[in-house]
């Protein structure tokens, strides 16, 4: 072994191996960094290009690349609020309050130097752990990777926000979402409504960046203010390197969540989906103090940030040793092996083990390099929280609809991205948190899949009380909640809780208390389970009702829950303001007006492009913006303008090679 780990790294050092890494690595900074982008666009991108090419080099490109997406998606995920990534959406819970405290830097220092070293620790896991992996593997079976996935919505749900039954219903809309279109195991349409848009189900990404890049821009632009709250020169405990010191003081906490992200990555499907929050919701129930969770608590950054990292190495073991790829991003790379004349299995480990240990090598030297290239660049883009919000808003808000069209090229895709950004920002005002909606969204088909299978298989639900590993994760499940539950008893029953505690808690991830903006999403939530309810009832199949009546069943009494928390809080409020003055107090905190003015913009850059097409209808909504909202001059908002313009062709048109929406006009 000794010997094929040798000639494993002498493989990656050699020309031109090396040189595709360094041109992977930076390919994979910049697709982590942009939303709507990410690994699996880049393998699919470079894919073709590693026809032909030597076995070591292929993989020194495709993992050079594919590895660090992890590591570069922490940009947006901490400036931005949007997760770059699906493995970074619990950063946001804590990144993005720290740039909003003008710490984007300490937020970058300690992410990259634990994603550096939780890709290195993965990839070293990952080499002692190939003889001893098939029997750990092989324990996990249907019920069980239903039950992980159950497990990671109660994690998200349970931590995400003030509220632990708003969490958990806002967990099950999303598991509703995901039954539209075909059935899983029927191919029946479901709420489709003669709808061929629909009939594909909703598309992830566009629901992603909706719901939290909008929200984010749009309050930008109704508040006037900057990324980061604080001005510059006023922010305290800041730095770079006050965050690398982070990184090393809380070395035990990223070490535990490393080993996290090693072995939970390796379960097939599940891994980089549920990984992060169970090792932010390992962060929280291990930490002695948990009020500052959720608000800008370093932990909250340090924890998803070494697990997901180390996810990657992980999610590599059951592709390379059994060929069961553990992500959509492995089983791109096994048929990259598959390519280059490789066969998964033993061969693998025996006389291919020095291609084997390259691949290692390949995760453990990008990881390294990306967050050296990182922490230098970062430097200036942390800068960005401190620019003015409305010169920032129009340029992410072009990234955030193309990132929507890279996925299908389908203006659908546009009303869905615009449709949740409003949801999002309602949402966020009313204090509902929004991660448990994507979590969902990326686990609803696979839990769908094995809970049918397993009912199947094994003829019933006992397995909830017979499988041991499933009783396991059934106590680990209670014990969340459980925790979860004391931990907001406990915060809110602080009597020395000062002013800017209470004001961090609200701006926190679903801290927000305003039940005259939540009482109607409720009422609306409600009455969207009962018509789910009636129209699944009408579906022959008992297969193509089995997973939404499940859902309902949790839904309806979760939604109802919500409802007498929120009447209780609506009536406490009138009770002591009056109703009116209670609704003109809600409508100065969500900035009412001049919110609908925003979602009148985004109104016109559908219509626009219906019109005029897209380059033509972003470009101008640039301008307009620049000049009105941001109260630029015209020759600064022109060049602006020019430059948006000159990227969507460049970039998305030349590079990315997309098509565009035809236009009445101009086609």
């Amino acid at each position: 072994m000794i010997d094929a780990m040798w000639t494993g790294l002498v493989l990656i050092f050699q020309w031109p191996a090396l040189g595709y890494l360094f041109l992977g690595v930076f390919i994979g900074m910049w697709m982590g960094a942009v939303p709507g982008l990410g690994g699996v666009v880049g393998l699919v991108i470079l894919l073709p290009f590693t026809f032909g090419m030597e076995t070591v080099s292929a993989f020194a490109l495709l993992l050079g690349m594919y590895t660090v997406t992890s590591t570069s998606d922490t940009i947006a995920s901490v400036m931005l609020g949007i997760p770059g990534t699906v493995a970074s959406q619990a950063t946001i819970l804590d990144g993005y309050p720290l740039a909003k405290k003008g710490q984007a830097d300490r937020a970058f220092g300690a992410a990259f130097t634990v994603s550096a070293f939780g890709g290195v620790f993965g990839a070293a896991m990952m080499a002692l752990s190939l003889p001893i992996l098939l029997p750990i593997i092989l324990s996990f079976g249907l019920p069980e990777f239903f039950m992980l996935a159950v497990l990671g919505l109660a994690m998200v749900g349970a931590l995400a926000g003030r509220s632990i039954s708003k969490g958990l219903a806002v967990a099950v809309m999303g598991l509703l979402l995901t039954t539209v279109g075909e059935a899983v195991m029927t191919g029946d349409a479901r709420f489709a409504f003669d709808s061929d848009y629909l009939i594909g189900g909703l598309p992830m990404i566009a629901i992603v960046l909706g719901l939290f890049g909008v929200p984010e821009l749009m309050e930008m632009a109704v508040k006037d203010t900057s990324i980061s709250r604080v001005p510059k020169g006023q922010q305290e405990g800041g730095g770079m390197r006050r965050g690398i010191y982070d990184a090393f003081e809380h070395w035990w906490l990223a070490i535990r969540c490393a080993l996290i992200g090693t072995y939970v990555g390796m379960l097939p499907g599940l891994g980089s989906s549920v990984v992060d929050w169970i090792a932010y919701g390992h962060a929280v129930q291990s930490a002695k103090d948990t009020s500052k969770f959720g608000t800008g608590d370093i932990r909250g950054v340090i924890a998803p940030e070494s697990a997901n990292n180390a996810t990657k190495a992980g999610a590599l073991i059951p592709t390379v040793a059994f060929g069961i790829p553990g992500s959509l991003g492995t089983a791109i790379l096994l048929g990259a092996l598959v390519i280059q004349g490789l066969k998964p299995g033993p061969e693998m480990l025996t006389t291919s083990l020095h291609i084997t240990f390259s691949m290692v090598w390949d995760i453990v030297l990008a990881n390294i390099l990306a967050a050296g290239v990182l922490m230098i660049w970062s430097r200036q883009i942390a800068k960005i929280a401190f620019l003015p919000g409305h010169s920032v808003v129009p340029g992410v808000l072009v990234f955030i609809l193309m990132g929507a069209w890279v996925a299908n090229a389908s203006i659908g895709d546009w009303w869905v991205c615009l449709v949740f950004g409003v949801l999002g920002y309602t949402l966020k005002q009313g204090g509902w948190p929004r991660p448990p909606l994507v979590l969902a969204l990326v686990l609803g088909s696979l839990m769908e899949e094995n809970l049918h299978l397993s009912l199947g298989v094994y003829g019933g639900i006992e397995w909830l009380w017979e499988r041991p590993i499933v009783i396991i994760i059934n106590i680990l499940i209670l014990a969340t909640l459980y925790l979860a539950a004391k931990g907001i008893i406990k915060t809110k029953a602080k009597p020395d809780a000062s002013k800017a505690d209470i004001a961090a808690q609200e701006l926190a991830e679903g801290g927000a208390r305003n039940p005259m903006i939540s009482l109607p999403i409720t009422l609306i939530g409600i009455g969207v389970f009962v018509f789910a309810h009636f129209e699944v009832a009408t579906y022959e199949s008992q297969e193509t009702r089995e997973f939404p009546e499940v859902v309902l069943m949790f839904g309806i009494p979760l939604m109802l829950l919500v409802l007498f928390h929120d009447v209780r809080e609506t009536i406490a409020d009138g009770a002591r303001h009056g109703y009116a003055k209670a609704w003109e107090i809600s409508a100065k905190k969500t900035d009412f007006n001049k919110s609908m003015a925003f979602m009148g913009y985004l109104a016109a850059i559908l219509a626009a492009t219906y019109i005029i097409g897209q380059h033509a209808a972003l470009t101008i909504f640039c301008f307009i913006y620049l000049i009105r909202w941001g109260g630029y001059g015209w020759k600064f908002s022109a060049i602006y303008s020019a430059i948006v313009l000159t990227f969507i062709t460049v970039f998305y048109g030349e590079v990315m090679n997309m098509f565009f929406y035809e236009s009445w006009l101009f086609g």
